[in-house]
């Protein structure tokens, strides 16, 4: 695997600059962010050979008539693959592919990859960068990395000198203030029978993001979370609420509504390597949204920069049907849309002392918006054994590219795959909402929304 030199050395003296990577950067450092940087710290350039291109301050145009809750169109459905990616001549694409993706290759001869233009359409609002600004001079770790301070509004840190930085600037990253959407999760057995898991509403909430929002209004709950379930009817009626925090000294909550109980409970099961029951098991709860809940089993290692091929604005997925897109062992090739993109690459591993069923993660994060796109996972004994996708999303009218719908996951070992979060064919889809006031976020009306 090849990882850019220039960004391996500018993280190294990032590193040698900020001891314990405690300390956030200095001004003349942050200037890059109004220069050769964007906002959001990514190279603006383009690479030499010409196949990744300059940003030029991403894709923000909204198709005439579109209506807010309804599908987005593809803007780039007219686009033919510029060449495919087969078992017969992945080698010679060999260092733009992760680990998961050949190890696709080597269980299904006829998997295939389109690669299609790349196009950097990663966007957000003005308020959002200038926040990523003040925050670049002032956002600081806690001295267990496992939460940020003088952060609000943008990204945390947009020149990382840590792994740990570039993991919690996935978790703060930016999706909107409150989006709400319908929902199916599938899962496809070893021998290509597919079912449906669960079904229903998701309501995610962002406090770090109400534009109206200071570092000093700010309470420290980052993200709230509410799925509602309505299928299959074994599980319709329940519930599940989160607070996920990033400041010191509060604490993440989580809560299950279960109709047979009648009753919300506590749930601090829901992370870590707990089999996600929304998932049928298939997927790990830490694996949600291609990170979920506390980080602190694993240390972050920074490696450096990688070109690889992704999935990249996938709003083509998004519109297909899901009998067309659920292949028996993998997503149709057909309806699934990578691009060579520049990405952050940082490596997991179990803490001593610690236990976790992957001990090893590889993230590969985007550089434009700071969403982990891929990410592999390792066993106990060394042997490959998950890998875990987003099919981004591309919103316009936020704007923004996401990630907290169509994720899921393959276990390379068995054979079975998921699919989460699927929009396709649901209402409201990827819905812009207006924050709701935060009472409406307790576990009593957690209950009232989950009772039948």
């Amino acid at each position: 695997m090849r990882f850019t030199a220039k960004a391996v050395v500018a993280s190294i003296a990032l590193s040698l600059s900020a001891p314990m990577a405690l300390a956030a950067v200095d001004a003349e450092t942050a200037g890059q962010l109004k220069s050769n940087l964007t906002p959001f710290g990514a190279e603006k350039a383009g690479n030499a050979e010409g196949t990744i291109p300059a940003w030029d301050g991403g894709y923000t145009a909204v198709a005439p008539g579109y209506e807010n809750g309804t599908p987005r169109p593809d803007p780039f459905a007219d686009e033919k693959p510029l060449f495919s990616i087969t078992a017969a001549n992945m080698a010679q694409y060999s260092d733009k592919l992760n680990e998961g993706v050949k190890a696709l290759f080597a269980k299904n001869p006829d998997f295939r990859m389109d690669i299609y233009p790349t196009h950097r359409t990663s966007a957000a609002p003005q308020w959002v960068y200038d926040n990523t600004f003040n925050n670049a001079t002032s956002a600081q770790l806690g001295a267990d990395k496992n939460s940020v301070s003088g952060a609000y509004g943008g990204i945390p840190f947009p020149i990382p000198a840590d792994g740990a930085e570039a993991m919690w600037n996935h978790r703060l990253s930016w999706f909107g203030e409150s989006t709400r959407y319908a929902l199916r999760t599938f899962i496809v057995t070893a021998d290509g029978n597919r079912a449906l898991a669960s079904e229903g509403e998701e309501l995610i909430q962002s406090p770090y993001y109400y534009k109206g929002g200071s570092t000093e209004s700010y309470d420290g709950n980052y993200q709230l979370g509410r799925f509602i379930v309505s299928g299959p009817a074994s599980k319709a009626g329940e519930a599940i609420l989160v607070h996920d925090t990033s400041i010191a000294g509060k604490k993440r909550n989580i809560w299950q509504y279960l109709v047979g109980q009648r009753r919300v409970r506590k749930a601090p099961s829901v992370a870590y390597d707990t089999p996600d029951f929304v998932t049928s098991g298939v997927g790990l709860f830490d694996e949600a949204f291609m990170m979920f809940g506390p980080i602190d089993r694993h240390d972050y290692k920074l490696v450096g920069k990688q070109e690889l091929f992704i999935p990249y604005n996938n709003n083509g997925a998004a519109l297909a049907d899901i009998d067309e897109l659920m292949g028996e062992h993998y997503l149709n090739p057909d309806k699934v849309r990578w691009e060579l993109h520049r990405v952050w690459v940082v490596d997991a591993q179990l803490k001593d002392g610690q236990r976790h069923t992957v001990p090893k993660r590889r993230y590969y994060i985007d550089e434009d918006s700071w969403h982990i796109v891929l990410f592999d996972g390792w066993d106990a004994k060394g042997d490959l054994w998950r890998m875990n996708y987003s099919l981004t999303y591309l919103v316009p009218d936020l704007p923004a590219l996401v990630t907290n719908v169509m994720w899921g996951g393959y276990d390379l070992q068995t054979g079975a795959y998921y699919f989460n979060a699927a929009m396709n064919g649901g209402t409201p889809h990827y819905e812009i909402s207006e924050p709701i006031s935060e009472n409406n976020w307790s576990p009593v009306e957690l209950a009232n929304r989950g009772a039948r």
